[in-house]
Formats: structure tokens, sequence, C-alpha cells
């Protein structure tokens, strides 16, 4: 028997090296890759923000695939679970 794996919905901002390094479009083929939906984008202050969708270990393994990137040292994540958008479809880059 299977059961549904359940889907949440997080906000991230991320700090650290992480514009001008490659974060969006790593961020947009691990969210492809792992069957994620949401955005990215830079924001002004050198921060990336993010809303991600998916169970927890698609999110776990987005992240996992951003910071495999050769440049993108992330310092700190702020993390918030928000509702989810159960119409959205695909993962993009917001430009903002």
């Amino acid at each position: 028997m299977f059961t549904k794996r359940k889907i949440v919905r997080k906000y991230i901002r991320f700090y650290g090296s992480v514009q001008a390094v490659g974060f969006r479009y790593y961020a947009k083929n691990s969210a492809d890759m792992y069957g994620a939906t949401g955005w990215v984008r830079n924001e002004y202050d050198g921060s990336v923000s993010m809303e991600i969708q998916g169970t927890e270990k698609q999110i776990d393994d987005v992240i996992a695939g951003i910071e495999r990137g050769t440049y993108i040292r992330i310092y700190h994540m702020d993390v918030k679970t928000i509702e989810v958008d159960p119409d959205e479809r695909g993962f993009r880059v917001r430009y903002s």
C-alpha cells in the first residue's frame, strides 16, 4: 500500500556568497531534477530568495544540489513554512 508523501512549501532566504556564482542556475536545474516547484530570485541586499514546494526530501536534495556549485557558499538560511500552492507547475527564475 502506498502512502502519499506530504507536500510542503517553504520561503527560504539565503545569505553568503550566493550572487554572481550560478546560484539561480543550480537552483533551477536541481529543482527540475528532483521535481520541486517554485521560484528563485536575487535580492538587492546580496541575498537570494526562494519559494520551493515539494516533499522535505525533494527540498533537501535541491539545496544540496545548489551547494555543489563551485563558488556558492551558503552561510545562513532563514526558512519559513508557508501555504502550499496546489496550482503551481515548474520552477522558474524570477527577475524582480
